[in-house]
């Protein structure tokens, strides 16, 4: 927003007499620069003045700038001290982050228990991303014991609130029948749902399973439209597949230039596969 002259005199006047809210409200002035010159170090003592006083929101962004190094030296310790404030008052990016420290082991011991104890505040808080970190922290057994059917519990609330990872997560769960009844359809359904949010590794999923015919019929010309969408993402898998549809001819027309294209880009992000084949048309 744009601050007058008339605002910013008064909302400087009651920071200084010790309001909070003033001092938030203007360190997050100086921090973007708005109405004042733009000032980390200042931000940071105004949003100190405000988090001693028991702010949540200042606990939170006086975390960020030491976790960060802005405005501050970075400090790991010191960030995990101000989200820990944070979160223990209910914020929930506090109680993320917080979890996410636990988890890295960065600023306290790493402490998987620990993590999923903050990420699960967060979440019931609605915290979307801490919803993703709970389904992975289950499917690979990490602080809490290794259970396929509650991830594929939490990779279903977080899909059907549209978050696509969840729903790719979701697709392989029914794709490989971990914690639920192996089903490619229903593999396909969500899988086609991450993809029309343009996640690649879902779309590249997706044209395997039309290559393959696994819970749609099979339609090469299908599965190269979505090998297509993921590989000019960068996805080096379906780099490769497309090249190998443009080496067989399937779905498209034979063109081993083409194919040389797409092998060359998943050769050149380290995939082996592609290098040997690249190396072999090379030599004939």
């Amino acid at each position: 927003m744009k601050v007058n002259i008339s605002s910013l005199t008064d909302i400087r006047k009651t920071a200084e007499q010790g309001n909070a809210d003033a001092q938030f409200n203007l360190g997050l002035m100086y921090y973007e620069g708005e109405g004042v010159p733009q000032d980390d170090a200042e931000a940071v003592k105004l949003w100190r003045k405000a988090a001693e006083q028991g702010l949540s929101a200042a606990q939170f962004n006086l975390g960020e700038m030491y976790k960060e190094g802005i405005g501050v030296p970075q400090d790991d310790a010191e960030a995990v001290k101000w989200y820990r404030k944070a979160a223990e008052q209910g914020d929930a990016d506090a109680q993320f982050n917080l979890g996410l420290m636990y988890y890295e082991g960065e600023g306290v011991p790493k402490d998987d228990a620990e993590a999923v104890k903050w990420y699960r505040k967060a979440d019931e808080q609605g915290h979307e991303t801490a919803k993703t970190k709970l389904y992975m922290m289950y499917r690979e057994g990490k602080g809490v014991p290794q259970d396929d059917t509650e991830a594929t519990k939490w990779y279903l609330n977080a899909a059907e609130q549209g978050i696509a990872d969840a729903q790719y997560n979701l697709g392989w769960m029914y794709n490989s029948g971990k914690g639920v009844p192996k089903d490619d359809a229903e593999a396909v359904k969500w899988w086609r749902k991450a993809a029309e949010q343009e996640l690649a590794k879902a779309q590249g999923a997706l044209g395997y399973m039309y290559q393959a015919g696994m819970g749609v019929p099979r339609d090469d010309a299908e599965a190269v439209k979505w090998y297509s969408k993921a590989a000019e993402q960068g996805d080096a898998n379906a780099q490769y597949n497309l090249g190998l549809m443009y080496n067989s001819g399937e779905g498209v027309p034979r063109d081993d230039a083409e194919a040389m294209k797409w092998y060359s880009k998943a050769a050149e992000k380290g995939l082996t596969a592609a290098q040997r084949i690249l190396d072999k048309m090379k030599d004939k």
